[in-house]
C-alpha cells in the first residue's frame, strides 16, 4: 500500500483542529495507561496499523508489558486486566463499534466502576482516537518497519 494524501498539508486547519481536540485528552484525569489502552484497542478494531504501532510503543514507554499488549485484542479471555481496565476497554469497544450501540450493561458497569466524570473522559478519548484512525486508514498511513540486526 502506498500512503495517500497528507491531511496536514492538504487541509492544515482541519488537522490543527483535530490536534487541538487530541490535546484536550492530555488535560483529563485519565490514567496514562488507560489512555494508551483506549488508543490501542480502538485502533485494533479499526485496523489502523499506524496507530496500533505508535500507541503500543507509547504504552511500552509507560511500563506496559509485552504480555498484556499481545492479548489486548482478547482481553476478556485473560485475567491480566483490572476491573477498571475492563470497564474502560468494554466502553471503548462499544463506542468504536457505535453502530451496534453502547449497551446499558456496559454503560452502567462503567459508571459503577469508574464514575461519571471518568466515563465521560473515556468516551471523549475513544472519539478522539477513532477520528485519528479514520484519517490513518483513509490515507493508508503505515508504520515504518524496524531495522532488525542479528
Amino acid at each position: 500500500m502506498k500512503e495517500r494524501i497528507k491531511i496536514p498539508t492538504v487541509l492544515p486547519e482541519g488537522y490543527k483542529a483535530m490536534a487541538g481536540f487530541a490535546r484536550y485528552l492530555e488535560q483529563t484525569s485519565l490514567k496514562p495507561q488507560h489512555k494508551e489502552l483506549i488508543k490501542i484497542r480502538a485502533s485494533q478494531i479499526n485496523g489502523c496499523a499506524y496507530c496500533v504501532d505508535m500507541h503500543s510503543r507509547d504504552a511500552r514507554r509507560l511500563g506496559e508489558t509485552e504480555q498484556r499488549l499481545y492479548v489486548l485484542s482478547i482481553w476478556r479471555d485473560t485475567s491480566f486486566f483490572t476491573e477498571e481496565e475492563k470497564a474502560v476497554l468494554a466502553l471503548t469497544e462499544e463506542v468504536t463499534l457505535i453502530h451496534q450501540r453502547v449497551s446499558d450493561a456496559t454503560y452502567e458497569h462503567a459508571i459503577a466502576v469508574l464514575g461519571e466524570q471518568y466515563v465521560a473522559e473515556v468516551i471523549m478519548a475513544a472519539i478522539i482516537i477513532n477520528g485519528w484512525n479514520r484519517i490513518g486508514v483513509a490515507t493508508e498511513m503505515m508504520p515504518a518497519p524496524e531495522t532488525v540486526t542479528q
